[in-house]
């Protein structure tokens, strides 16, 4: 198991401190204009920018059981969520992050909003923090090690322990397949603590059937309830279904009953697709707690049904998540509409006449938001996807969450930006294709002398299969843009979906990747990566016939980038019919290497420009429940960094909720020409720059 690096950690014993609530750094929201990145931190290497797929802002109320008299519960909000009652009323335990953005640490605060304190704050995530009936321990989901894990804190002393990951159960645990845990809930008696899990179940996607496994890559999840005393003894399963999902338990007021939302792994996907949510539907079960038997269907029909929570021996609570009839349920007949706000993870109180939730709204984060830095050499901050910066220090993004997927430049304070290509002003694409996220200008690429700028422009993910693509090259300014090669709106059996360039660093070359009609049937002719010579002497004619394009790969594979030596290209191939792979190839075809085998999808590579590769992993599995995510695709993506040859494998994020699209800034680029970033003298020459930067990770493009 890989480790992220050491760093300090709070974890407080209650009486022994009381915190004031701690100054919001991230209360101003700035917007694309603002000078955000001019506050680049002296001292560090440099910034990370990478983008984060979540809510823009979450805040936590508490209302009566039909929602009326609803207050918010902090009165100086950060990013609260996933709260619950303790067990006499009195406090709210809950999730927030307000230590930093992306950065998820648990708390409690009394019911009228005073009284804040920390329970355990790391640079892991802490998260679905619950009671024990007497008071006097935690339960709550931790990171720490890279996987999700149950662990106990003892309130008055501040000790804790992991109890899902103690000898007796590793000794029946799979660690290369998912075996994250999630979601406890205390017993009434104390004496159990009941939660989901993926343990030794498989990595799969979802959709339909193609050559090579499932058409879409993401992963979906199958969960079982297990159940494990506060010792960490008497770990055992409670309820089972093949190819299901069995989430968030919670206990009947007699301790008899264990209740838990039921859906199909599938379904997993849909439940947290903003496409198919709509679709998809899961119901309400009651199990036998000794047994597992004696399974109760509590809530049937259409809709996604979660977070189910006894209120009575005989009534539950539940969230009916998406559409017009979204909202707070009881089996009682109350239903409180909640579809406009958003309101997730809905907890009531011992006496069901109260419930807290959090009220999410997807305001972007705007381009340079300072986020949580998980290494204290660089300073991370937000980005749009796909970002990439020039041997001379402009920056150059995909504006996908903060506009119509234009291709933008800014300098590296995030200054001066630019419209360089927009493919629906240009009428390539239509609005609505882009607002869906299925089409856009995707991936620039910027050549070595900072004058040109590549990018594909037409229909990804699955419209790749029928519309087209076409790889452009503009100027540095967006003008005298040209396409590159050939495709067409519709496909045909000989025009190909080409997008996702990278220039090789002397100019010269373009890769790209390829998909076609039958792709998905193995037609090795319309898979893999081409090289695109822009100056091959039978490349450029006088009637402007398209450059030489040549094969390089005819497999799966996405997502090339050149290395800055130009002797690599690193991409994403698919391995096997359920595994994603970083791999890299010569320029000329040899020395294929795949680099990691983690079987849990790595993709999205970029290179640093000292020669490391930094990718997207999902190795260290689910944080959290995959169907109680919102939005997102690959809500379980963590950042890592490795060698050119793979080794030396780290962890650069431990963030609940997807990371993507990175590009690390050295600090010479925030300063003006050859000056040195922390003595503020000059440098004793632009060789001199250039040997200090080479020590350091750069910009990964």
């Amino acid at each position: 198991m890989l480790s992220l690096f050491s760093a300090p950690f709070l974890v407080c014993a209650i009486g022994l401190l009381s915190l004031a609530r701690a100054t919001c750094p991230y209360a101003q929201r700035a917007s694309m204009g603002d000078k955000a990145l001019r506050q680049f931190s002296q001292g560090k290497d440099g910034v990370m920018l990478m983008n984060r797929i979540a809510p823009g802002t979450s805040r936590l109320y508490i209302s009566d059981l039909d929602g009326s008299n609803e207050a918010s519960l902090l009165s100086e909000p950060v990013f609260e969520y996933h709260a619950s009652f303790s067990p006499d009323g009195q406090w709210v335990l809950f999730t927030s992050e307000r230590n930093g953005d992306g950065n998820s640490d648990i708390y409690r605060i009394r019911t009228n909003g005073s009284d804040l304190q920390p329970l355990v704050a790391t640079p892991a995530i802490e998260d679905s923090v619950v009671l024990s009936p007497n008071g006097s321990l935690a339960a709550y989901v931790s990171t720490e090690g890279m996987v999700a894990n149950i662990w106990v804190l003892d309130l008055a002393s501040g000790r804790r322990w992991n109890l899902t990951d103690t000898p007796a159960v590793a000794a029946t645990t799979n660690a290369s397949l998912p075996h994250g845990y999630f979601r406890p809930a205390w017993s009434p008696d104390g004496q159990w603590i009941a939660f989901s899990s993926d343990r030794n179940t498989q990595w799969l996607g979802h959709g339909w059937d193609t050559f090579f496994g499932l058409s879409g890559w993401e992963h979906t999840q199958e969960l079982s309830i297990f159940a494990i005393r506060p010792d960490g003894s008497g770990f055992r399963q409670v309820a089972t279904k093949e190819g299901y999902a069995l989430g968030s338990p919670s206990w009947s007021p007699n301790g008899k009953r264990v209740v838990f939302y039921e859906m199909s792994r599938e379904t997993t996907w849909e439940a947290h697709s903003s496409f198919d949510l709509a679709t998809a539907n899961s119901t309400i079960v009651s199990v036998d707690f000794e047994t597992g038997a004696n399974r109760v269907v509590e809530v049937d029909g259409p809709g996604v049904k979660v977070f189910p929570q006894y209120l009575s021996d005989t009534e539950i609570g539940y969230l009916l998540k998406g559409g017009t009839s979204e909202g707070i349920y009881t089996t009682g007949g109350l239903y409180y509409n909640t579809s406009s706000a958003m309101a997730r993870s809905p907890a009531w109180s011992p006496d069901a006449k109260k419930v807290v939730y959090e009220k999410t709204a997807w305001n972007v984060r705007p381009q340079g938001k300072l986020l949580y830095s998980w290494d204290s050499r660089w300073e991370y901050r937000f980005t749009d996807v796909f970002p990439t910066s020039s041997r001379q220090g402009n920056i150059a993004v995909t504006q996908k969450q903060l506009g119509d997927s234009s291709i933008i430049s800014m300098n590296a304070t995030g200054q001066s930006s630019e419209n360089l290509f927009d493919p629906v002003a240009r009428g390539i694409l239509s609005q609505s294709v882009v607002d869906k996220g299925t089409g856009g200008a995707f991936q620039p690429s910027w050549s070595s002398d900072g004058n040109w700028i590549t990018f594909g422009v037409g229909y990804w993910f699955q419209g790749r299969g029928s519309n087209g693509g076409w790889i452009v090259r503009s100027k540095a300014d967006g003008t005298n843009a040209q396409n590159l090669t050939e495709s067409a709106l519709t496909l045909t059996n000989t025009t190909l979906n080409t997008g996702f360039p990278s220039f090789s660093p002397d100019g010269n070359k373009i890769v790209f990747r390829v998909w076609g009609l039958d792709s998905e049937n193995g037609n090795k002719s319309q898979l893999g990566l081409r090289i695109l010579d822009l100056f091959s002497s039978s490349g450029t004619t006088q009637n402007g016939s398209h450059p030489v394009i040549t094969t390089l790969t005819n497999a799966w594979d996405t997502l090339p980038s050149f290395s800055p030596d130009g002797s690599k290209i690193v991409f994403t191939r698919r391995t096997t019919p359920t595994n994603y792979d970083i791999c890299t190839i010569r320029p000329d075809g040899s020395d294929l290497r795949v680099l990691t085998s983690s079987n849990a999808n790595d993709a999205h590579a970029v290179w640093s420009q000292d020669g490391r590769i930094i990718y997207s992993t999902g190795e260290y599995g689910f944080q959290y429940e995959c169907a109680l995510y919102d939005n997102t695709f690959q809500p379980y993506g963590q950042i890592n960094i490795m060698d050119a040859d793979g080794r030396n494998k780290r962890a650069l994020t431990i963030l609940c909720g997807r990371t993507l699209c990175r590009c690390m800034l050295e600090a010479r680029i925030f300063e003006t020409l050859y000056i040195h970033p922390w003595t503020r003298k000059p440098w004793s020459s632009p060789t001199a720059r250039r040997n200090a930067a080479s020590r350091r990770i750069g910009c990964c493009s």
